[in-house]
């Protein structure tokens, strides 16, 4: 039995088993949203952001973010989604596998919301993380380290 009486599959605790456990749940969870019975049958994120509050220490829940391609002639940036974060802080995109093709991608993350409503004046209304694609991948992660006063941002792994 877990906390507030939650039964947890057959040898799955998420409190004392770790990250493991809970991205198999949470991928449960995702699952049933989108219908599915099966979990092979869920959409898989090809592209995934983890954004951690550093003045609190704690996971930047509820931050909208939006995906944009650079396409066309004219080289304009057509968006391809919209989505925000969740409790732990992440933010799976859901493309369509093999969707993260070879290209240029900005990732427009509004932080001076997110620092409004948790009673903060941000130096930066917004942060953009620009990145390059090679190559098609199957699976691309970034983390996202923020403060009101700074960011860092890595190609994760």
């Amino acid at each position: 039995m877990g906390v507030w009486g939650l039964v947890w599959p057959r040898g799955s605790n998420p409190v004392a088993g770790g990250a493991r456990d809970r991205l198999s749940l949470c991928s449960q969870d995702l699952a049933l949203l989108h219908g599915v019975k099966n979990m092979s049958e869920a959409p898989s994120s090809s592209l995934t952001v983890h954004v951690l509050n550093t003045l609190t220490g704690q996971p930047a829940t509820g931050l909208a973010m939006h995906l944009s391609q650079l396409q066309g002639p004219g080289l304009q940036w057509m968006e391809l989604m919209k989505s925000s974060t969740n409790v732990d802080g992440h933010c799976p995109l859901f493309l369509a596998p093999g969707q993260v093709k070879a290209g240029t991608y900005k990732l427009h993350v509004d932080t001076g919301a997110y620092w409004q409503q948790l009673g903060y004046t941000s130096f930066y209304p917004y942060v953009e993380v620009v990145f390059t694609v090679t190559e098609q991948t199957r699976k691309l992660h970034i983390p996202l380290l923020i403060s009101p006063f700074s960011y860092t941002t890595y190609k994760g792994s």
